[in-house]
């Protein structure tokens, strides 16, 4: 195989790869992917379906099709071919992060709890899920699992300021100002910029 250098490159490959195979899957699939990184969505579609027409269980592809109707804020689509990803293999951590995703974009937290859940299940280091599923404690009142939960993140990712934020959220509910103090300064030094009204809060607390 000749060595790919560009997009392109890649491109070409697999176009040849599925006219030397039209009934292989993973042929389509490699070629939509990298259609996507040339944000060529709709013939990217068309290859992703084809992918699923040779191969029916192919859980990536039915993700790629759902962040495809992500991109058009389609979320109904999205839901819809998470939901085959995760019946089409029980344990894929990154078809039940992207379910819980569309139910917190919707506000519905009791929704996305569990589907979140078992992303992080069966991929204890998926850091998106664990981000997600503390935004949803915090949403539901769940401040202690919010907390464990953005301690986690920052395990994974120790500069990452969202986790900060929502922690100084949560330890101000729980009315443990020290550590929403900490956490609060440490988003902000990591460029988060925190609303107006939530810096007086905490700075009534220092």
């Amino acid at each position: 195989m000749e060595p790919v250098n560009t997009v392109e490159d890649y491109i070409a490959q697999q176009r040849n790869a599925v006219a030397q195979n039209p009934e292989c899957g993973t042929s389509y699939y490699n070629l939509a992917i990298g259609l996507l990184g040339q944000r060529k969505f709709g013939e990217a579609e068309e290859m992703l379906h084809k992918s699923i027409e040779c191969s029916p269980t192919l859980a990536e592809a039915y993700v790629q099709l759902g962040g495809i109707c992500m991109e058009r804020g389609d979320l109904d689509g999205c839901l819809d071919f998470n939901t085959r990803a995760v019946n089409c293999r029980a344990q894929f951590s990154e078809g039940y992060g992207n379910i819980g995703f569309v139910h917190l974009q919707r506000g519905d937290a009791d929704k996305a709890i569990p589907a979140l859940e078992k992303a992080i299940r069966y991929n204890p280091k998926f850091l998106q899920a664990h981000a997600t599923l503390a935004n949803a404690y915090l949403m539901t009142g769940l401040f202690d699992q919010a907390i464990e939960t953005n301690l986690k993140v920052l395990e994974l990712e120790p500069e990452f300021a969202v986790a900060h934020h929502n922690l100084s959220i949560a330890y101000l509910e729980k009315e443990d100002y020290a550590s929403a103090v900490k956490h609060n300064d440490q988003a902000r030094e990591l460029g988060y910029k925190v609303p107006p009204e939530f810096q007086q809060e905490i700075d009534k607390h220092r």
